[in-house]
């Protein structure tokens, strides 16, 4: 069975729920520039051929799925098209998508979205991003995630240096009904991170979530201070942080993975969460990511709302991309 009759059967009409139509609703501005594309492109041969090809490593180039990883799904379609003497357009479609859900299922380990909470203390989660990418928020969707699970969550507040920053996560934390820890103004962020670590272990916090700055004057003063942050938390609390998360804001196509090859020189990257997805055309930068990277996609910001923060799925994804006006 074909990726397409698999995702059809899935998610069929009487099998879309509230989650999957949250991932249907979040890329429509995606599907309309991808499955539309290939669509028409499809209507418009009769047969394949090397033009047909040209177009379709265009239409995977332009939703951002990454240059390399375009001609490399294009090749293996053509040779396998060939050696099947598949010559009918929506069958080649059909293949192309195929490549893309196996290019990232079987890069990298398996994968696990969920944070593996700890028995013996708190789980301690760095958060990293650029200015602007709505870091602060997908801290506090994360937070709220957690605590509706009945988690005791705590925030640190260790992105010091960007002018409002600690207010901000602030007004969230007074929100959520959640315990933050605060430095003074442009104070040290190791030594709020080590101040939150403290403050965890004291009230037996399931999560502490940590701030971290997006942007110091060079990598290496983000290096330096976010290697400083890790060193004094595992102090605190052996083998923290347990996770770090990069926060990427979909509309900056392949921006995000330049960002994130500059992070993962200064941290131990765990996982991706994906913001404002409902906002761009260019839904294809997961599957560049995963393929650059070799980093999961944990969560993906499909909205506005504090629950718009989904866990990622790969078949709801690739539903929501290809499929979704058929729901």
């Amino acid at each position: 069975m074909g990726l397409f009759s698999f995702l059809r059967d899935k998610f069929s009409k009487k099998k879309v729920d509230e989650e999957t139509k949250t991932y249907v609703d979040g890329m429509e501005k995606s599907r309309k520039n991808f499955a539309s594309k290939l669509d028409n492109l499809s209507k418009r041969y009769k047969e394949v051929n090397a033009d047909y090809f040209e177009e379709l490593e265009e239409i995977l180039i332009e939703a951002d799925v990454g240059v390399s990883l375009a001609l490399r799904i294009i090749d293996e379609a053509l040779e396998e098209s060939k050696a099947q003497g598949i010559k009918e357009p929506k069958q080649i479609n059909e293949l192309v998508v195929d490549k893309m859900f196996l290019g990232y299922a079987t890069k990298g380990g398996n994968i696990v979205n969920e944070i593996a909470f700890r028995n013996d203390g708190p789980t301690v989660l760095l958060v990293a991003g650029v200015n602007g990418v709505g870091k602060t928020t997908t801290i506090a969707k994360l937070a709220y995630r957690y605590i509706s699970q009945g988690k005791k969550v705590m925030l640190c507040a260790a992105d010091t240096f960007r002018a409002g920053a600690t207010e901000q996560l602030t007004v969230w934390a007074n929100r959520l009904k959640c315990d933050i820890v605060v430095g003074k103004p442009e104070s040290d962020p190791a030594s709020v991170a080590f101040e939150g670590a403290k403050q965890a272990k004291a009230n037996n916090i399931d999560l502490l979530i940590v701030d971290t700055a997006g942007r110091l004057q060079n990598k290496i003063n983000l290096m330096n201070e976010l290697s400083k942050i890790s060193r004094v938390i595992s102090k605190e609390i052996p083998e923290a942080p347990h996770e770090a998360f990069l926060v990427i804001d979909a509309t900056t196509g392949q921006n995000g993975v330049v960002q994130a090859k500059q992070f993962m020189d200064c941290i131990h990257l765990t996982g991706i969460v994906i913001t404002k997805m409902d906002g761009t055309s260019k839904g294809g930068i997961i599957l560049a990511i995963r393929d650059e990277l070799g980093l999961p996609v944990r969560f993906i910001g499909l909205g506005e709302k504090m629950t718009d923060l989904e866990e990622f799925d790969l078949d709801k994804y690739l539903y929501g991309l290809c499929l979704g006006d058929e729901a």
